[in-house]
């Protein structure tokens, strides 16, 4: 069981998948993420939660202010105990759940965001091209910050033209890359 850590819903506990290959982020590691976040922009207008599992990245920023979040979650398990835990924190109407798979949700979403919180399987070696794939989209806005979350036995470029990583740590078995827009002005 994990919680919400701070915010208005902070102390709800979240339900977790079980007999899913989910891996929800760890309260250090989201702690660590949003205390960079906090740092980094004061746009929380909206926020896209990509590869979602229990939802606890995107009900954590939607706790500390965010106005919306788009829940994107393939496994119909999950899509389910995202919404239950959107319920349980009265944060539901600030929230879409997007039930199918990442690369069809960045074929119909057109909203630029101003957070993109992306926590993949770490066993998948292709976030990279995806990363890569939002850099150049419509989701992607000059402000925007992109926050990854991946293995540390995968490396993820400095650069997705025109994304540039702002920095990168490591708390444990994760790493923590953030990416936004080179400032050309």
């Amino acid at each position: 069981m994990i919680r919400v850590i701070a915010g208005r819903a902070k102390g709800h506990r979240l339900k977790v998948p079980k007999g899913t290959p989910t891996r929800p982020a760890t309260d250090l590691v989201r702690g660590a993420i949003f205390s960079i976040l906090e740092t980094a922009t004061s746009d929380w207008l909206r926020v896209l939660d990509l590869f979602a599992g229990s939802g606890a990245l995107g009900i954590e920023a939607l706790s500390r202010g965010a106005d919306w979040v788009d829940f994107v979650e393939q496994e119909p398990r999950c899509c389910s105990i995202i919404r239950q835990n959107l319920e349980k924190t009265k944060l539901a109407d600030q929230a879409h759940v997007y039930c199918c798979s990442v690369a069809k949700a960045l074929s119909f979403l057109e909203e630029e965001y101003s957070i993109i919180l992306i926590d993949p399987p770490y066993s998948d070696a292709s976030i990279g091209s995806l990363v890569q794939q939002l850099a150049t989209s419509k989701l992607v806005g000059k402000e925007s910050i992109v926050v990854v979350t991946h293995s540390p036995h995968l490396s993820l470029e400095p650069t997705y033209a025109p994304l540039h990583r702002l920095k990168e740590r490591r708390h444990g078995d994760s790493c923590i890359a953030i990416y936004q827009k080179e400032d050309k002005s």
